[in-house]
């Protein structure tokens, strides 16, 4: 992502990188700017400064700066609104936020208009390749039970230690400065309900019913999970095709490792036989394909295909594609190639007709190439 940091900053005088916490917006930033100055406003010195004497704290910085975690001071951000507009020049500011609803809260009242966003997940693939990290050298259930959290590939850190020290300081930290929860175990309880969920059409009033609460809260605490990067949900395609669609969206984990942690998962051996491994590549991939539109600055624009009848389609993808092509992607963890895997995507595709231009299989083989008009990508 740093060529498009690069290329926001020539372009904005603020750009503003948000996403879950430790997926390595610090790193990326002081790296790309190294001639910045760098303010980490999760000090409590920093922060102190900042909020008594925000005019002064940002007149130390004449010619920009890296401001880390700025959703913990939102009130500065009226401030940089000021300066933004007094001295309009592209390339001065870059923000970084863990807290999604925070933070585009405080951008939508100072920053509209004068910030470019970029969202930065946990480490795709071929970021992890560039290291020397793959699905063949690692082994696919050691990249499904570790995920793509930097610190634990760069310090091999035991995930089953690493994934739980950072879900008690998500609950414990981050979770009490968007909204006061007391009851604690229950929500902790809730995230594991919904970890066993990934993948499927999301019912919040079931997961309220399992977690012994109530609609409402599911509904707030869903959007937390959303809001604090933990979570996201897949939407449904949408189209008049003479069909009844579905209208639920489905459940994926921002970092496949944290949801296999949530499973219960202590060990890479344990996945071999988890009635959820087919589930957990699912989320692997539809991941990729949401970070690989992140990476470039670009709306994912992810959705899946499901009928009344349960006609299925993983993934229809849309960036990357001329305006109104679609391109259809099956997603399968098992690593023999069966040709009935592609008959709901071919399908599917005869029902869109010419916009569907691509098909893919992503599988957990190696066999890779064509087949029947359809692109083989093995992950194995």
């Amino acid at each position: 992502m740093s060529a498009t940091l690069l290329s926001r900053l020539q372009q904005y005088p603020v750009v503003t990188v948000t996403g879950p916490r430790q997926s390595g917006k610090t790193t990326l930033c002081r790296t790309t700017c190294a001639d910045k100055p760098y303010a980490n406003l999760e000090r409590p010195d920093t922060r102190e400064r900042a909020l008594s004497d925000p005019a002064g704290f940002l007149a130390g910085f004449p010619d920009g700066a890296v401001l880390d975690e700025v959703q913990r001071t939102p009130e500065l951000l009226s401030w940089l609104q000021a300066d933004v507009d007094e001295r309009p020049g592209a390339g001065r500011w870059v923000l970084t936020g863990s807290h999604n609803f925070e933070l585009m809260r405080s951008i939508s009242q100072s920053l509209a208009g004068r910030t470019a966003l970029l969202h930065l997940w946990p480490l795709s693939l071929a970021e992890l390749a560039a290291v020397g990290v793959t699905p063949k050298a690692a082994g696919m259930d050691t990249l499904l039970f570790t995920g793509g959290y930097p610190r634990l590939h760069a310090d091999a850190l035991d995930p089953s230690v690493a994934l739980g020290d950072y879900f008690a300081t998500y609950v414990e930290r981050d979770l009490r400065q968007l909204v006061e929860l007391r009851q604690l175990d229950t929500f902790r309880r809730y995230v594991r309900l919904a970890a066993g969920r990934v993948g499927q059409l999301l019912n919040l009033s079931a997961l309220a019913a399992d977690a012994g609460v109530s609609a409402p809260t599911s509904q707030a605490w869903m959007s937390l999970l959303e809001a604090s990067y933990i979570v996201h949900r897949l939407p449904p395609w949408h189209a008049n095709l003479g069909k009844r669609l579905v209208k639920q969206a489905k459940l994926y984990f921002c970092d496949v490792g944290l949801a296999a942690w949530l499973l219960g998962v202590r060990e890479a051996g344990q996945l071999a036989s988890h009635p959820l491994r087919g589930a957990l590549f699912e989320n692997l991939v539809v991941n990729e394909f949401a970070k690989h539109a992140l990476n470039q600055g670009l709306r994912p624009n992810l959705h899946f295909f499901r009928d009344s009848g349960g006609l299925e389609v993983d993934l229809l993808v849309e960036y990357g594609l001329p305006p109104g092509e679609i391109g259809l992607v099956e997603i399968k963890s098992g690593q023999t190639v069966q040709r009935e895997w592609l008959a709901a995507m071919n399908k599917v595709a005869m029902l869109l007709g010419p916009r569907a231009t691509r098909r893919m299989l992503v599988h957990g083989g190696s066999m890779a190439g064509q087949w029947d008009q359809v692109e083989l990508v093995g992950l194995g």
